[in-house]
């Protein structure tokens, strides 16, 4: 993972051994347009560079405390192409967290049932078709977003963290993993 590089590169971050260890700066966010009228662009993301089809994984430990605390896994072709995925804190909860940008973002939520300090994030891109995984033991992934997916010949991938309403937000990715498009059944967890 340490061949990356930083869009909003954070403050504070470091590496410890194989883990990427990051503190996030005030008014980080990553949306375009809909619903509030503004686009930010200034959350923190460490891209590695892939091919045009791939899977990646991602875990990711943090302690959400705050109106849109968030951090996951990004996937990049520009500013106006993106999609992130991972935990948010809203309507006091941590959520599962999702929001694809092709000119505007969308957003969709689901309660997370399980320990949100810690999870375990997969996005799978190929054909023009996004497939996004969660799980909390890195064993079994429950499906969480199905999509198109704007078509491009590489891509940036890697941690996404924010937080709108603060700073100070300590999180850690490890596990990183990044291969050829897994080409699993879709209702196949494994």
């Amino acid at each position: 993972m340490k061949d990356g590089i930083w869009l909003n590169e954070p403050k504070s971050w470091s590496w410890e051994g194989e883990d990427l260890v990051v503190e996030t700066s005030a008014g980080s966010d990553f949306w375009r347009e809909t619903h509030y009228g503004f686009t930010r662009d200034s959350g923190h993301f460490f891209g590695i560079c892939t091919a045009s089809a791939f899977t990646a994984q991602l875990r990711v430990r943090a302690n959400y405390e705050t109106l849109y605390d968030q951090a996951g896994l990004m996937v990049r072709i520009d500013e106006r192409r993106w999609v992130k995925a991972g935990i948010e804190l809203s309507d006091g909860r941590a959520m599962l967290s999702s929001v694809l940008t092709d000119g505007r973002s969308d957003w969709a939520t689901g309660p997370y049932e399980h320990d949100a300090r810690d999870f375990h994030i997969r996005a799978t891109v190929a054909d023009g078709v996004l497939r996004l995984q969660s799980s909390h033991d890195g064993h079994t992934w429950p499906l969480l977003r199905l999509a198109p997916f704007p078509k491009a010949e590489a891509y940036l991938v890697g941690p996404m963290c924010c937080t709108p309403e603060r700073a100070g937000l300590a999180v850690r990715f490890s596990d990183f993993r990044l291969t050829a498009p897994l080409g699993k059944d879709l209702h196949d967890l494994s």
